[in-house]
């Protein structure tokens, strides 16, 4: 890498906070409608379990698109993935904020409603959030050459989008106070503003930094399927609970809608301080490598998740939400960042857009089973998520992958591309 190329792409200089600002306008957007979607699908006629299939056909178009998504950002580059991304996010969130008003309004009601919500929300926004993901990660583990700076990278993106759950949960539920029509008019909005700051200032690589044919990842290859069965169980857990929230604190609270979305936006923000937490403070400073802070933030998650079970109250339930946040947060970089210390960067992309789709794929099943659970017995689907995070913090601290020494040992070998048994082929 010559000097100029270096400096151009470093990431301390202009690009990356560029790409984080991206990405955290596109989860505060994402964010600022989670207090208000269960008194929202209440207040429009919709059962639980429709507002789960929406939030799932999202999660399955994330699946579904975000392997294609990492390719083409190494193919057309990541500047015109992000301007696509986010003008079809735009337009479907502006709407959709249309269709809740005339949800509201009895004008658009029963089947026909859940349909649209299905299409805007769910295929609309989740094609569109599939994008940032994967572009994001294949870019920063392209500037990043050694494990601590690639860990640090990942948590910057992590960091972020912990921020905007914040911020989200805050604009969100004082939003929801001038009326549950207001957090939806201020998503497009958000997204607006990051498609005008990366169609503006965005630098497009030069063509010979893209990659033509970028190599299609196997989730079966042996370097990361440990890795991607390890997230897919943790954010598997996380989907239980996360579409049920709003439900949690109105139910356990005996709340009005108007009131549980900005008690439902204090929840949220309990999760992402926690998030923010551990991924601005604890994995920089901790210098943990990646299979430490699976097991650290596992453990911390897990302990969150049991005491969620029980209703023991407003402070235990904030608690147990923000030790949530703090121990996915921690195990998050890990997750993300361990896979892309054992590929080459020919991999990068497709690895990043599996990484998403692994993500994506919990949600397609999660927030479904997890509403219906609910409306069967209210503490079940946190019970079964914790009996899945237990499953998985087992699984990182017994399996040889996340041992530290097997990591380095295997990102200091020669590059997995040149190896013939790779499972990687190109893409057609």
């Amino acid at each position: 890498m010559t000097e100029a190329r270096a400096a151009t792409v470093n990431p301390q200089g202009t690009q990356i906070p560029l790409l984080l600002a991206g990405v955290f306008l596109a989860y505060l957007g994402q964010m600022t409608l989670n207090p208000i979607i269960a008194p929202l699908s209440r207040e429009v006629g919709l059962a639980e379990w429709q507002i789960g299939v929406t939030i799932s056909v999202a999660a399955l178009m994330v699946v579904a698109t975000s392997q294609f998504w990492g390719r083409r950002s190494q193919s057309w580059g990541r500047k015109p993935v992000l301007v696509a991304a986010f003008a079809l996010g735009t337009v479907a969130m502006a709407l959709f904020a249309v269709l809740a008003q005339l949800g509201m309004s009895g004008v658009v009601t029963g089947t026909a409603l859940f349909l649209c919500f299905v299409l805007l929300r769910g295929i609309g926004f989740g094609t569109a959030l599939a994008a940032v993901p994967p572009t994001a990660q294949a870019y920063i583990a392209d500037v990043t050459t050694n494990e601590a700076a690639r860990v640090k990278g990942m948590a910057g993106v992590g960091a972020v989008q912990g921020i905007a759950m914040i911020g989200g949960s805050v604009l969100g539920g004082a939003l929801s106070a001038v009326g549950l029509i207001t957090p939806l008019l201020a998503v497009p909005v958000l997204l607006f503003g990051a498609l005008v700051l990366l169609a503006f200032r965005l630098r497009r690589e030069p063509r010979h930094e893209l990659i033509e044919r970028p190599a299609r990842v196997s989730p079966l290859d042996g370097r990361i399927w440990p890795f991607l069965l390890a997230g897919f169980g943790m954010f598997t857990a996380l989907g239980f609970i996360q579409v049920i929230t709003g439900f949690i604190v109105q139910d356990r609270l005996h709340l009005d809608a108007a009131t549980t979305g900005l008690v439902t936006g204090g929840a949220l923000l309990a999760a992402g301080v926690g998030m923010v937490l551990a991924q601005a403070v604890v994995v920089p400073r901790s210098g943990w490598t990646p299979p430490t802070l699976l097991r650290v933030g596992g453990l911390i998650a897990l302990t969150g998740f049991a005491l969620l079970v029980p209703d023991l109250g407003a402070v235990p339930l904030f608690l147990s939400i923000l030790l949530i946040g703090f121990g996915l947060g921690t195990a998050m970089p890990g997750y993300t960042a361990g896979p892309t210390l054992l590929v080459s960067r020919e991999e990068q992309g497709g690895l990043a857009g599996l990484v998403a789709a692994t993500t994506g794929l919990t949600f397609v099943i999660a927030p479904t089973a997890g509403t219906t659970l609910y409306g069967i017995w209210a503490p079940l689907p946190i019970i079964v998520g914790t009996l899945i995070m237990l499953v998985v913090t087992l699984f990182v601290l017994l399996h040889p992958r996340f041992r530290t020494g097997a990591l380095r040992h295997a990102s200091a070998g020669p590059a997995p591309a040149a190896d013939p048994s790779s499972t990687a082929t190109p893409d057609a």
